[in-house]
């Protein structure tokens, strides 16, 4: 992805975020300076990989796949004491999350606002293909069974409770308008915690064709210089 489109997506997430009265924490408007003079202070942050986050999952287009994150709280397995984590996400109208699953994660996915969320649902076989057995699930703690690759809706307020094994993809229902998305799970690994149906690119490599307008969590590396 070019990092002027990258710049561009954050802005209009800003924007849509403001307009939804959902807040990011101070330093999600860090400029490199900043991070380069409070690293040592913002430790957790970089290394559990808090922060902007945007994928056009290698698809080239980001609004046909891809999804905009914001990492707000995160642990790391065995080495620090949290044991949980929080996004928020926005999700364009008909804009694919690629089906997939996790193994050690167990997450709950909320619309916050705007449109309607669209979750398509299969179980997973032990080799890791879509199962045709019915997939049950909580939606708001009220247990629901759909068919397999059958969808449930999330209106604004409403949430899905995934365990670890149920393949998943999502995008925002067509005429809806974008959509506002909380994850509230356990402790989150993007590197090695997903499992995806198809080979996908979770983090782009970055062409760069303007200067960051804020640092991605997976630019952190590459600009914060630390001793």
């Amino acid at each position: 992805m070019k990092r002027s489109e990258i710049n561009e997506i954050m802005l209009d997430a800003k924007k849509f975020m403001d307009d939804k009265q959902f807040f990011l924490p101070p330093w999600a408007f860090w400029k490199v300076e900043d991070w380069q003079r409070n690293h040592r202070k913002a430790a957790e942050v970089i290394e559990n990989m808090l922060g902007w986050d945007i994928t056009d999952f290698g698809s080239g287009d980001f609004y046909k796949r891809g999804l905009f994150l914001f990492t707000l709280r995160n642990g790391r397995y065995n080495v620090d004491k949290k044991p949980y984590a929080e996004k928020i996400m926005i999700v364009e109208e008909n804009q694919e999350t690629p089906m997939h699953y996790h193994w050690s994660k167990m997450e709950d996915i909320i619309n916050r606002g705007g449109g309607n969320l669209v979750v398509e649902l299969y179980n997973a076989t032990k080799d890791d293909k879509l199962d045709t057995t019915p997939v049950t699930v909580k939606v708001d703690g009220i247990v629901h069974q759909v068919e397999a690759g059958g969808s449930i809706i999330l209106t604004p307020g409403e949430s899905i409770s995934l365990e670890q094994g149920v393949y998943h993809r999502f995008y925002g229902e067509t005429h809806k308008g974008k959509v506002l998305v909380g994850e509230v799970s356990a402790v989150n690994d993007d590197n090695k915690d997903n499992c995806f149906l198809e080979e996908v690119g979770r983090f782009p490599e970055t062409v760069e064709d303007e200067e960051p307008l804020h640092l991605l969590a997976s630019d952190y590396h590459k600009f914060i210089q630390r001793d």
